[in-house]
This record gives C-alpha cells, structure tokens and sequence, in this order.
C-alpha cells in the first residue's frame, strides 16, 4: 500500500496538506479545479519538491520522512509530463533504451503500444499522439512501482485521446503499476480510474468511485456532459452560454441567475432534467 500524508507550504496563502492511501496496483485519478494543488502533490510524491513534513512510503520502502529524503531517481517512480520530454535527437528506441538497456522489454512496450513499426523512427517524424505513446513507454522502461500522469492527454483531439486512454488501459492490465492520474476529463476519469480524490485548496476533501464522487454532479439527470464554456452573452431577458463539449459548439440558454455565478473559462457539467439543459460549475 502507498500512504501519504504530508504538508508542504508553497507561500503565504496556499499548502498542500494531505493523508491518502492507495493500494498497489490501483489506477486512481486526482481531481479538482485548476490550482487545486493536483500537480503539486505529484511532484511531492515524485520527489521534484521537499515536503516540510510528514511522509510517503510504498509498502515499506520510504520516499521522504521528515528530514530522510530519497531522491527522485532512486524512487523507482515514472513520470509523464505534459510536453513529453523526449530526446529529439533519439529514435523512438533509443529513447526506450536510454531508460533502459532492456531491448526485449523495449519491444514489447512498443507492440503494446502499436509502435513497433516507428521503432527507428525520429522523434520529430512523429504525431502528438505518437510522441505521447513513445513519452508513456519510456516513463515504463524501469517497470516502475509507480506511474504519475499530469494530464498526460489534455492537448489531444477526443479521437486520438480516446486511443490513448486505450493503450493506458491495456499497459495497465498486463504490467499492474500502481497509477495516479491527474484529470480533468469526467469521462476519462470514468473510464481508466477505480478511485477518484477530490481535491480543494491542496487538501483532499473527498474520496471514493468515480460514481461516489461525480453522483452529485450528476444526480437524477438524464445525461450529462463535462463542457467549457467558451462564452456569455445577453439575448432579451435570457443569457446564452457558448460550451464545448468535445469537439462540438453548442449554446445553452440561461437566466439570469444561473449565469450570475458562471463566466468564461469554467468546466462545468452540462445536464438535462426534466427536458431543461442545466450547467453547473465543475
């Protein structure tokens, strides 16, 4: 099991201040609005930062207890990052085994990954898509006990972020690392995690099932949906609100209270009940 529970000051008006557990083998995703201190904590439990207190340990293997620090390249953890942080001047296999010098392990991650054909190839030859599959192999190369993705798929179209997911889901069956995901996608959230820890203002307020936690979001509606709005304007007595949902435009009408508490740049939840579309802020 991984337990946590440390406290880390960032400045005067912001720490992160948290206790969980997680048990080996879990895929589980932290969730919250940005600055909530989601990527903070993965970096705390990477190593990347020093907590001030507390500690952090995998079954009896300890990564930081008070002032007792193991650095970041003896954690045994991977890392994906947002920008991918590959070797440009690398083939995809070399990328691969420079991690590590285990050509089996590499073609296996690339057959997995459906990449075995780009094996030789540049970096720069490569899609987004592509380069995300290369950043997750690599960051697999150590058979890490444990997997950090900071919203590894977030400036990914909804096609190539669906295949993805997939990948994620079969690398996750057949090598069974411990995973904590950082998401803002419900539906993404949904699919790959078993446990969701909500977080708020660097704590953990909430944990449980994807079901547990977005079951308030959502309750008796027909359908709902994770939507940005885009824009708000004023039409007569009614305010119409532009969302994106996916890749699709859609206005939503509002009255005047409900759009006094929304404004430009929030996810929030689009939902139906008792036929009227209701957006409520994520």
């Amino acid at each position: 099991m991984i337990e946590i529970s440390c406290k880390k000051r960032l400045n005067e008006h912001f720490s992160i201040d948290v206790n969980m557990q997680i048990n080996n083998g879990d895929f589980v995703t932290l969730f919250g609005n940005s600055g909530s201190g989601k990527t903070t904590l993965l970096r705390l439990i990477a190593g990347f930062i020093k907590s001030e207190s507390g500690y952090a340990k995998n079954n009896d293997f300890v990564y930081f207890k008070d002032k007792y620090f193991i650095p970041p390249q003896k954690r045994n953890i991977g890392f994906l990052f947002q920008d991918y942080a590959l070797f440009p001047n690398m083939s995809v296999i070399e990328n691969l085994l420079f991690s590590k010098k285990d050509k089996k392990l590499a073609d296996n991650l690339l057959e997995l990954s459906e990449l075995e054909n780009h094996k030789n190839a540049s970096i720069s030859s490569l899609s987004g898509g592509q380069k995300q599959r290369v950043a997750l192999t690599r960051a697999l190369m150590r058979n890490p006990d444990l997997l950090l993705l900071d919203e590894p798929f977030s400036a990914l179209d909804t096609s190539i972020k669906t295949k993805l997911q997939d990948y994620l889901q079969k690398i996750h069956l057949n090598f069974k690392n411990t995973i904590i995901l950082v998401s803002h996608d419900i539906s993404e959230v949904y699919k790959l995690s078993k446990k969701v820890f909500l977080m708020e203002n660097g704590k953990i307020i909430k944990s449980g099932t994807p079901q547990e936690i977005f079951a308030k979001n959502s309750g008796s509606q027909k359908f709902s949906f994770n939507a940005k709005i885009l824009d708000i304007s004023k039409n007569d007595t009614i305010y119409i609100a532009l969302v994106q949902i996916a890749d699709q435009i859609n206005q939503i009408a509002l009255s005047e209270q409900e759009a006094q508490n929304l404004k430009v740049g929030d996810d929030v939840i689009l939902s139906t009940k008792a036929f009227k579309m209701t957006l409520k802020k994520v």
